[in-house]
């Protein structure tokens, strides 16, 4: 059986929620963020603010630098928290098999849903219209036959659309689809492709599975499948944390190994904390370090540990790392993080591997 893929993304998710409850904020420049003054980051922003070249990640000092007019706010977690529970009852209303993604955005399996006798596209568009109706901001979907596709077609029209690739488009519509879209191809990808004349997925189809792997590594089968409309995963109803951390961007560079011991100890002091909230009892099986240096490079060392509970965890544990890290850039650190893997699967050169927070 075909399977039918939704894949719905708020619109500017935490700016939306600020817009509803103050209308006077959707004709202004307006985002969610950081202290300019402390070296803040975006943490999104609504489409006028978009228009001066604002994004997610970008520090707030540079935002205000490209639209001075531009409002600031620190945001609600807990209003935005508040929001996304609404939309996960309405999702559920459709589908049991739905895998959350983050707080505004998740895939949807609704092949077996019985819901507006069947139709996808018009589960889609129901479920759109009860988000503005019950929850007062808009979402964008993307209905397809698999996860990738879905995604892809929920960024089509954005903000506020809809866009469906039905199993008979899929083919017209992957051949004509920038090779950027695909997940994982970065600028560096990309670059890399172009040098060989390589911007669309119709040109990366002339390219074999073997000649793919041999030229871009393990990227090279997911290239292989995704320009050609294949993706086989699943929709995870449950996603298992894998990982926990925390993390401290500070006002002013710490300009050497010893001024990031103090820090190091708060860090981890509110690991601690959060461990201990969320409740994670799960086995900790590495802990790992990240340094970003004040030219914005960054490195994670991480280390396997005997399997033990987050109350055995202790600071001596990231001293090693955070010297071993700080030795990579010996530069002054602009950000700091400790964290915890809760898998066992680490690579036997643990502390030489760099993995994302």
């Amino acid at each position: 059986m075909q399977r039918k893929i939704i894949h719905a993304d708020c619109d500017c998710f935490f700016a939306a929620v600020e817009m509803r409850d103050d209308p006077s904020l959707r004709d202004i420049p307006f985002a969610i963020g950081g202290d300019p003054g402390r070296r803040g980051v975006i943490s999104t922003c609504n489409y006028p603010a978009r228009e001066f070249g604002i994004h997610s990640a970008m520090a707030s000092g540079l935002a205000v630098k490209r639209c001075p007019q531009l409002r600031i706010l620190p945001g609600n977690m807990d209003k935005y928290r508040e929001a996304s529970a609404q939309i996960d009852k309405i999702f559920r209303q459709y589908t049991d098999l739905v895998e959350p993604l983050s707080l505004d955005e998740a895939f949807l399996d609704v092949s077996h849903s019985e819901q507006c006798h069947g139709s996808a596209t018009r589960m889609a568009e129901q479920i759109r219209r009860q988000v503005a109706q019950e929850v007062g901001i808009t979402i964008s979907a993307g209905v397809a036959p698999n996860k990738f596709l879905a995604k892809v077609a929920s960024d089509w029209q954005k903000p506020d659309g809809l866009t469906v690739i039905r199993p008979e488009q899929v083919d017209d519509f992957v051949r004509q689809l920038p090779v950027k879209k695909i997940p994982g191809v970065g600028p560096v990808t990309a670059a890399k492709l172009a040098e060989k004349g390589v911007s669309r997925c119709e040109e990366l189809q002339r390219y074999s599975l073997e000649e793919l792997q041999e030229w871009m590594g393990r990227m090279g089968e997911r290239l292989y499948q995704r320009c050609r409309g294949i993706d086989h995963r699943e929709v995870q109803p449950v996603r298992e944390r894998k990982s926990l951390s925390v993390e401290h961007t500070f006002a002013t560079d710490l300009p050497d190994l010893d001024a990031c011991h103090e820090p190091l100890v708060e860090l981890f002091k509110k690991l601690q904390l959060r461990l201990a909230r969320k409740g994670e009892n799960k086995p900790i099986a590495g802990v790992l370090l990240k340094l970003k240096f004040d030219d914005f490079s960054s490195t994670t060392v991480e280390t396997r540990i005997d399997s033990c509970g987050y109350d055995r965890i202790h600071l001596a544990l990231y001293r090693p790392l955070l010297s071993q890290g700080f030795e990579r850039g010996r530069r002054p650190v602009r950000l700091l993080g400790v964290g915890v893997r809760f898998t066992d699967d680490l690579p036997v050169a643990a502390t030489q591997l760099a993995l994302p927070f």
